[in-house]
């Protein structure tokens, strides 16, 4: 688990340089918020940060939600288009020793029912020790959309790498857990 109380750890990385710059409001990081807030049955909170597009300091706060603050789920949002500064896939693959492309390639999927432009999302996922990290579009619509989409697979993970329970609300959004998966403790 997490910690001692048994309360699941979510990073929150809004990754966008108007919004750390305070141009821009950020609705990416509250619109996962409240997803989760729907989605989980189980006690969790929230380590959010808002940053700007730069590699090295994306690569940082993974790294410090990951091994600092103890997430077992990182969630990102922003940055993986194909912009000159949209490097958050390249900052997560930099940090993870394990890759999951098919989370990218569900969310593609999934998005392309909305969108065409579905085709230039660069989203990935991979493993930090006992953290899944993932990355999401910017916009609140398309981060529903991919959360849907790829949350169904997450708490079982999460189970896999040893991190902490997450308790699915399945009427919100059913996760997949084996017959032989049991809640730890």
């Amino acid at each position: 688990m997490s910690d001692q109380t048994n309360i699941a750890r979510i990073g929150i990385l809004t990754v966008s340089d108007r919004a750390s710059q305070g141009v821009y409001e950020d609705k990416g990081g509250p619109a996962i918020r409240e997803w989760f807030t729907q989605a989980l049955l189980s006690p969790w909170e929230a380590v959010a940060r808002v940053i700007p597009d730069e590699q090295p300091n994306i690569e940082d706060a993974l790294i410090e939600l990951a091994d600092v603050e103890g997430c077992s789920l990182i969630v990102t949002t922003g940055g993986t288009g194909p912009a000159l500064r949209d490097v958050t896939p390249e900052a997560t693959e930099a940090v993870c020793t394990k890759m999951l492309p098919g989370f990218g390639e569900l969310m593609r999927t999934a998005s392309l029912k909305f969108v065409p432009t579905a085709i230039l999302s660069r989203q990935t996922a991979g493993i930090r020790q006992r953290c899944l990290i993932v990355n999401l579009p910017g916009k609140p619509s398309a981060i529903d959309d991919c959360l849907k989409a790829v949350f169904p697979a997450i708490p079982y993970c999460i189970d896999l790498i040893e991190g902490a329970w997450l308790e699915a609300n399945p009427e919100f959004c059913a996760a997949f857990r084996p017959a032989h998966a049991k809640k730890p403790g």
